[in-house]
C-alpha cells in the first residue's frame, strides 16, 4: 500500500495515483494537509525538496 513520504501514512492507490508527482512521490496526504489544499501543499513541498 502507497505511503505519503511527507508524514508516512497510508493511503489508497487511488489518491496515490492523482496526487503523486512526476517521479512517483507522494507530498501530501489527508493526514497532513488540509484536504481542500492536498494538490497546492504537495506543489509547495516539491519545490522545496527539489
Amino acid at each position: 500500500m502507497p505511503s505519503c513520504d511527507h508524514c508516512g501514512s497510508h493511503v489508497s492507490e487511488r489518491f496515490a495515483r492523482v496526487f503523486s508527482d512526476e517521479h512517483g512521490r507522494l507530498n501530501a496526504c489527508p493526514s497532513c494537509s488540509a484536504n481542500a489544499g492536498i494538490a497546492e501543499v504537495a506543489r509547495r513541498r516539491t519545490r522545496n525538496n527539489a
